[in-house]
């Protein structure tokens, strides 16, 4: 996979592709996990919304760059 992306004459990392792909995924599970009422049984819901968007960055970032 290229380094680099190029959108509009503009060379775009592809980690910044992955990440706008990660926030978009994040927001559908985090509006499905509390339509479902998960967030009432997490302790901190907060603190596992970062470590959601953060599992699913990585582990884009990891299947690319692999």
């Amino acid at each position: 996979m290229p380094r680099e992306i190029a959108m509009f004459d503009l060379l775009f990392p592809t980690l910044f592709v992955v990440f706008v792909v990660a926030v978009a995924v994040h927001v559908l599970i985090d509006l499905l996990l509390a339509r479902l009422g998960f967030f009432r049984w997490v302790w901190h819901p907060e603190l596992f919304r970062i470590a959601l968007f953060f599992c699913l960055f990585c582990g884009a970032s990891l299947l690319i760059y692999r």
